[in-house]
C-alpha cells in the first residue's frame, strides 16, 4: 500500500476566466472544486487507478469538515487527524492557454500532540514493502524534524520513503535519506542554491542530491518531460505534444504514476510522464480520464554517465 502524508492540505477551488485582469471584477466561465494538498493528490490519481492507498492528513474548522466531506463523497481512503486550527483553501485561475494563477493560503500550526498522532496514525498503518510518501509544503511553525520522524517510522516498517516538498523542507528532509525525491527543476535549483538552466545542469543537480542524501531523483521538467536519476542509470522521459488545460497536480501524478507504475526503473518513469500528460489535458485537478493515458506515446531514452 502507498501511504501519502500530507501536512498542509487544502480544499482547492479551480476557476477559468478568458483573462486574468488584475483589479478587475471577473467572472468565471467554470469552477471546480477539489480536495487538496500533494499527498491527497497522489492518492486520489493511485485510487483510480485501482492501486491501494489512503491518504494520511490533518483536518480542522469548517474548511477541514469541507475537505473531508469532498474525500468521502470521492469514495477516497483517508485517515484525518482532527486538529484546533483551520484547514487552508487555496484558489487557482486558469486561463484559456493553461495560465495558471495559485493564491495559496499559509494554514494552521499543528501542535506538538497533533503531531504526535499523525505519527502514530502513519505507523500504525505501515507494513512491509509499503511506501510512504509525504508531500507537499510544511505548516508555519513545523521543521524537517517531522520529516525525519516520518521516514524513521517507514523504515522500522520495512518501508520505502519518497518525498516531495521544496524549499527548507526538501533541503533538511534530504538528511532523512529518502529512497525517491521528486522535485522539479527549479525546486532542486533551489536548494542547491543556483538556477538549472540546461539539461546537463539538471542532470548533475540531480547527482549532487542523491550526494546529499536521496536515492532516486525524479526531476520534472514541465513541457519537457523528466528525468530519472538512481544508483542504476539515468533516463530522460518526454510525453507528445498536447493542449494544456491546467499544470495545476500534474507533478503529483507524476509521482503517482511512477509508484503505480512499480516505483523505480525506467518503465515507471514512462507511467509517471503519461500519467502527467493526461493531467495537463484535464481541467483542475481533476483526475486524468484513462482514455488520456498512453504510456506508449512517451519516448524515453538512456542517458550516458559520459553526458551527465
Amino acid at each position: 500500500m502507498i501511504i501519502t502524508v500530507t501536512l498542509n492540505p487544502s480544499l482547492d477551488r479551480t476557476l477559468a476566466v478568458a483573462q486574468l485582469l488584475r483589479g478587475e471584477v471577473l467572472r468565471a466561465d467554470e469552477t471546480l472544486e477539489d480536495p487538496g494538498g500533494k499527498g491527497v493528490n497522489v492518492t486520489r490519481f493511485l485510487t483510480a487507478a485501482g492501486t491501494a492507498s489512503i491518504a494520511v492528513l490533518p483536518a480542522g474548522g469548517s474548511i477541514g469538515r469541507g475537505l473531508v466531506a469532498l474525500l468521502e463523497d470521492q469514495g477516497i481512503p483517508h485517515l484525518a487527524i482532527a486538529i484546533a486550527g483551520r484547514t487552508r483553501a487555496n484558489v487557482a485561475v486558469v486561463e484559456p492557454d493553461g495560465t495558471t494563477t495559485k493564491l495559496n493560503e499559509p494554514g494552521p500550526v499543528l501542535t506538538s500532540v497533533e503531531i504526535e498522532a499523525l505519527i502514530a496514525a502513519v505507523a500504525d498503518l505501515t507494513s512491509l514493502d509499503d511506501w510512504v510518501v509525504v508531500a507537499g509544503s510544511l505548516p508555519p511553525d513545523l521543521d524537517a524534524t517531522i520529516i525525519t520522524g516520518l521516514a524513521e517510522v517507514a523504515r522500522s516498517a520495512g518501508a520505502k520513503f519518497a518525498l516531495d516538498a521544496s524549499g527548507p523542507a526538501l533541503a533538511d528532509g534530504l538528511a532523512a535519506r529518502p529512497d525517491l525525491i521528486k522535485p522539479n527543476a527549479e525546486e532542486l535549483g533551489e536548494i542547491l542554491g543556483t538556477d538549472l538552466t540546461s539539461m546537463d545542469e539538471v542532470l548533475a543537480g540531480c547527482h549532487e542530491a542523491r550526494r546529499r542524501g536521496a536515492d532516486a531523483v525524479i526531476c520534472s521538467l514541465g513541457g519537457d518531460g523528466a528525468v530519472l536519476v538512481d544508483s542504476v542509470g539515468t533516463w530522460l522521459a518526454t510525453g507528445p505534444a498536447v493542449d494544456v488545460q491546467s499544470t495545476v497536480g500534474a507533478g503529483d501524478c507524476l509521482l503517482a504514476g511512477f509508484l503505480h507504475g512499480g516505483g523505480s526503473g525506467p518503465d515507471a518513469l514512462r507511467t509517471g510522464v503519461a500519467w502527467a500528460t493526461a493531467a495537463v489535458q484535464t481541467p483542475g485537478t481533476g483526475v486524468p480520464p484513462v482514455a488520456l493515458i498512453d504510456p506508449s506515446a512517451v519516448e524515453v531514452t538512456a542517458i550516458e554517465p559520459a553526458a551527465v
